[in-house]
């Protein structure tokens, strides 16, 4: 994923913010609009940026803002029921509700735009609107030409399809709907054939589309083309890797010295989380960044979908970064 240095220590701030409204968006989505108790405004984000939702049971995890950046008093996020996933969308439809005052981590931004693109295109698959919808609100308001795609089963399955009336009126938006037959709706690969000078995609959604897009781009220049993962795409694992990266190692806590064993088949949060040392996670897949921690110490293979490369000679996530050396050395 493109990224960038994200902010100073930014899961340290959690705000608790009231629901002040949810509303059916579409088959199986909720959106939930996000306030402060007292109607203050609430801190500023750009197009791209996520928050942390506290969902109760040690669960956390990670929406969208969908709405206008430059709308200062809510958050609105967009959720997805997943009946086969880890609990937390389901948990959300389930135990949240208007009135309620709920937890979350104030906005961070891995999903940055591009201010000096000269024209931009947005593909959106299915629940990854959600980003690409405020980026298409800031884009309009200032001023950069955009178009947008939205691709989904069918209508039925599409979110904000009133609020985005007015862009479809105006030329910037249309559907693809393929009806459930993967390669019968848009032609990403016709859309994405001929790069053009200023221009930059952006795109986000389910695994499949995902690799359509990132196969109909790879010809694009360095640097126009931007994605995010809302799950972690698989990855081959070489005999190296498995050989190197899967054995057992130490990770040592600079400050108190405490020698914690990392086995083949435990990741580095599971390890110090056992041993007594509390390291915030959520997404355990690479995505999210709420594990980061600075590493001073030792050699790492970095399996994450979320870390720019210079963060990477630095920082690592627990979730899913390994250790090809004996020990690793945390800055904890």
């Amino acid at each position: 994923m493109d990224t960038v240095m994200e902010e100073p220590n930014p899961t340290k701030t959690t705000l608790k913010l009231l629901v002040k409204q949810i509303r059916f968006e579409g088959k199986g989505i909720n959106s939930y609009e996000l306030v402060d108790p007292e109607g203050e405004d609430l801190p500023p984000f750009d197009a791209g940026a996520h928050i942390d939702i506290y969902v109760g049971d040690g669960l956390i995890r990670q929406y969208s803002l969908c709405n206008s950046p430059s709308d200062r008093k809510r958050y609105v996020i967009a959720v997805l029921r997943d009946e086969t996933g880890r609990g937390g969308s389901k948990a959300v439809h389930d135990k949240i509700r208007v009135q309620d005052i709920v937890k979350i981590s104030a906005p961070r931004n891995h999903f940055h735009l591009i201010p000096d693109a000269k024209k931009v295109i947005l593909i959106a698959g299915g629940i990854g609107v959600t980003p690409l919808k405020a980026m298409a609100h800031e884009l309009e308001a200032s001023g950069i030409d955009f178009e947008m795609h939205y691709c989904a089963k069918e209508f039925a399955y599409a979110a904000f399809t009133a609020e985005l009336e007015a862009l479809r009126d105006r030329g910037k938006l249309r559907y693809h709907f393929d009806g459930g037959q993967p390669g019968a709706g848009l032609d990403i690969a016709r859309l994405l054939s001929e790069p053009t000078p200023g221009t930059h995609v952006y795109y986000c959604g389910p695994g499949g589309f995902m690799n359509a897009c990132a196969n109909a781009s790879t010809h694009w220049p360095a640097g126009t083309v931007h994605f995010e993962h809302f799950k972690a795409p698989a990855r081959p694992i070489s005999e190296k890797e498995a050989s190197e990266a899967a054995g057992d190692f130490v990770v040592k806590i600079a400050s108190s010295g405490q020698e914690i064993p990392v086995l083949r088949d435990q990741s580095i949060a599971d390890a110090l989380s056992a041993a007594g040392v509390t390291v915030e996670t959520s997404c355990c897949a690479g995505l999210c960044a709420t594990c980061k921690v600075r590493y001073l110490e030792g050699e790492v293979e970095h399996n994450d979908f979320i870390l720019s490369d210079d963060e990477k000679t630095e920082y690592l996530t627990t979730c899913v970064s390994r250790a090809t050396s004996k020990e690793l050395v945390l800055d904890l």
